[in-house]
């Protein structure tokens, strides 16, 4: 019972480290951002103006690739259809696809930047690259418009501005003039969901731009408008008047309306652009970690690694016993032992000493005497003189402690001693 607990903890423990290495936390801030995507139905998504459109019969379409493939497609005409794109992004744009839009406005489209700039959606907040955007697709520069109190407390403003509202904030957009984007339109509202900044725009050099309209609040301009070939840039300095909640508030739906009405031909169509807002035809790993299924799949396959552990996997190997050695393994093992603390000549000098022995017990003390036998092996009539002639050499070598080789030493003794028996 005890190795079953230990188990069960130790499971428990790589479940846990698992858990907190790949399993993708939300944060300090775990309040839902609604992306201004075709898909979201809530807050400052564009699912609204997307189905809206729809029901009219103006033909829309979710742009999940990138804006270089544009020129590449075959479902929509060469001219006459209208991007709307949201600023800041979530995917940064490239200096390719800059030129890519400028390639197709000029064949006669339209482009409707959304930019957070004199309002600030929860999802527009820290948007840094909004500007570097702005000026990388329509080509006009903006600047924040500061008071003298404001510069001189820049690390107020900042703070101030990272603080959420208690409240959305409203702004309102006012039209400068009559124009058929704003046929009909009184007013538009947007909301705020952290302090905003009031921007002007400035003028190219190479062109010029058209302000259509300003925020009432402020004084500044929130709607220009600049020709480029045969296409229209359209830039709003508010990035949520035709969110899910902005769109039916005021005239918001008019303008959107209109704009549409005066830009996209009968054979054109809507785009949203879908993929710098991370909705993109490729891998999306916000959706993979968002599918309920992965976590099903996740617990399912944790539930069955669970019980495998506890049913079947021991902690404790199983004891094994070692069988009692034989004999020759007992006398290799002496051996070696022996062969690495014993030298050499010691080793010859005591084979010769047990050997002398046997000889003189084989012949009943006669054979040595009084000294070594090497006379009475001499004249053995079984022994060569050369056999017996190499132990004196082995004895003396022995005696003198110097190297003698001990394989070769017992075998001639051991071959002398059988001839001797023979």
């Amino acid at each position: 019972m005890r190795e079953r607990l230990i188990t069960l903890v130790c499971a428990l423990g790589s479940l846990l480290l698992f858990a907190a290495l790949f399993v993708r936390g939300e944060g300090l801030d775990s309040r839902r951002v609604a992306r201004p995507t075709t898909i979201e139905r809530h807050g400052n998504g564009l699912a609204g103006a997307m189905s809206w459109l729809e029901a009219e019969g103006i033909r829309t379409l979710s742009l999940r690739e990138r804006f270089d493939t544009l020129a590449k497609r075959r479902d929509l005409p060469r001219a006459g259809n209208l991007l709307i794109v949201t600023v800041p992004v979530a995917t940064s744009f490239r200096v390719p696809e800059a030129a890519a839009v400028d390639h197709w406005l000029r064949a006669g489209n339209t482009l409707l930047v959304l930019a957070a700039m004199s309002d600030t959606p929860d999802w527009g907040r820290g948007g840094l690259s909004v500007h570097n955007d702005l000026q990388l697709l329509t080509g006009l520069d903006f600047e924040a418009v500061r008071s003298l109190e404001g510069s001189q407390n820049a690390a107020a403003r900042m703070i101030e501005a990272s603080r959420e509202l208690a409240q959305p904030q409203r702004g309102t957009l006012v039209p400068n003039r009559p124009h058929p984007y704003l046929r009909g339109v009184n007013s538009v509202v947007a909301w705020s969901d952290y302090p905003p900044q009031a921007w002007t725009v400035r003028v190219p050099r190479d062109g010029f731009v058209l302000s259509l309209a300003h925020q009432s609040e402020t004084g500044e301009g929130v709607l220009w408008m600049r020709p480029v070939g045969s296409g229209t840039i359209i830039v709003s300095g508010f990035g949520s008047p035709f969110s899910n909640r902005a769109l039916a508030v005021a005239d918001n739906a008019r303008l959107l309306a209109n704009i549409v009405g005066a830009t996209v031909r009968s054979d054109g169509a809507v785009l949203f652009d879908d993929e710098h807002q991370g909705l993109a035809a490729a891998y999306d790993p916000a959706k993979f970690y968002n599918d309920p299924r992965l976590y099903g799949t996740v617990g399912v396959l944790a539930g069955v690694w669970l019980i495998w552990v506890l049913g079947s996997t021991r902690l404790r190997l199983p004891a094994t016993r070692m069988p009692a050695p034989r004999e020759a393994q007992l006398v290799r093992a002496t051996g070696g032992f022996l062969a690495r603390v014993l030298r050499p000549a010691a080793a010859a000098r005591r084979m010769f000493e047990h050997f002398f022995r046997r000889l003189s017990a084989r012949t009943h003390g006669g054979a040595q005497g009084e000294g070594l036998p090497w006379e009475w092996l001499e004249h053995h009539p079984r022994l060569a003189r050369a056999d017996v002639q190499q132990l004196k050499d082995w004895y003396a070598q022995a005696y003198s402690d110097r190297r003698v080789p001990l394989t070769r030493l017992h075998n001639l003794i051991v071959r002398t001693e059988r001839r001797l028996a023979a």
